[in-house]
């Protein structure tokens, strides 16, 4: 029998919540161990652990839906697996076996079963998966020992009230270095990113977005998430660089806006300049599968897309129909859904 936890639904915030179980495995001697539930949220390491002192660590966002019909899915982990990998490659970190990242994601959702909103209240189960160095290591070079670990938690919808457009403006600051570590999920990126999203709230802004760190020319990120526009000829751009993190959702627009709604898609340079190409822009990411752009503040300037107070008609139909597949209402591409 289904545990019954007294959550508001309705009213979830994006904030920590300790749920029942967590999945923790060590990688030591060459191998990771079996791994296991465990009940404590606690993490004891050595004060010399290189996550702490040299940001050996990467981590991942996905989510965990209920369908109209009960069912438990994730949507397209192995994605999330990969790019851990390649995260874990970056920064020297022994990769976890894709089926091995699946199981145990499943086996957290499994055991926080009543913690996975129901369909229909727009709130999902966030799953938040890490890799971190531990162990007794002083000096700069990777660690002796690993921890892959994974919890959980319930999330509201990311926009109460319907999507609404929000503003944003140039950063002055780089997310990342050319040739750095932009492309990865690590926490470094993110620690950097701190500053300028507070220098963006106090003017009003929702976040920053981030230029190519060699010219300044160039849209890269827009906050923590990746940037799309619609062009006046209907085509779906977004920008290509290897300073921007590879974001599923994206990818997954890419396809939706293609097969989807038969729109070109491109990926490739955009240009600061060149704002007045698109006429919707958004951003995209886990957490709110799309942010839509109202404006972007550039030399002082405020450049509206399609408007500051509604979504555009081809956003909309965008979110909607990824939204749809998340939460098993529209039919998803082959190898897309994982049930738990």
């Amino acid at each position: 029998m289904l545990k019954e936890v007294n959550i508001d639904w309705q009213n979830l915030g994006f904030a920590y919540m300790k749920t029942d179980f967590r999945y923790i495995s060590t990688w030591k001697d060459g191998k990771w161990d079996e791994g296991n539930l465990v009940e404590d949220n606690m993490l004891r390491i050595s004060e010399a652990s290189t996550a702490l002192h040299y940001g050996q660590q990467c981590f991942e966002g996905l989510k965990a839906y209920k369908t109209k019909d009960g069912k438990i899915q994730l949507f397209r982990a192995d994605e999330n697996a990969k790019r851990m990998n390649r995260s874990c490659r970056r920064l020297l970190m022994p990769e976890v076996p894709v089926e091995k990242f699946i199981d145990a994601v499943k086996q957290v959702v499994k055991a926080n079963e009543a913690y996975v909103p129901p369909y229909g209240t727009g709130a999902t189960l966030y799953i938040r998966p890490f890799v971190i160095g531990v162990g007794d290591n002083v000096g700069v070079k990777p660690a002796p020992e690993y921890l892959f670990c994974i919890f959980c938690l319930p999330v509201g919808p990311y926009f109460k009230g319907g999507m609404t457009p929000v503003n944003f403006m140039i950063a002055d600051y780089d997310r990342a270095a050319p040739y750095g570590t932009g492309g990865e999920k690590v926490g470094g990126n993110y620690a950097s990113s701190l500053m300028p999203h507070e220098i963006a709230a106090k003017k009003g802004y929702a976040d920053c977005v981030y230029l190519d760190p060699a010219t300044h020319t160039k849209i890269e990120e827009v906050g923590s998430a990746n940037f799309f526009g619609i062009t006046k000829d209907n085509k779906f751009v977004t920008p290509i660089s290897p300073s921007i993190l590879p974001s599923i959702t994206k990818y997954s627009l890419l396809h939706v806006a293609k097969e989807y709604l038969g729109l070109e898609t491109e990926e490739r340079d955009v240009f600061v300049e060149n704002l007045d190409e698109f006429k919707e822009a958004g951003a995209c990411g886990t957490a709110a599968v799309i942010t839509p752009i109202g404006g972007i503040e550039y030399k002082d300037k405020l450049h509206v897309f399609y408007s500051e107070t509604e979504v555009g008609p081809i956003t909309k139909k965008l979110y909607d129909t990824l939204y749809g597949i998340q939460i098993g209402d529209v039919k998803a591409p082959e190898g897309w859904i994982f049930e738990v």
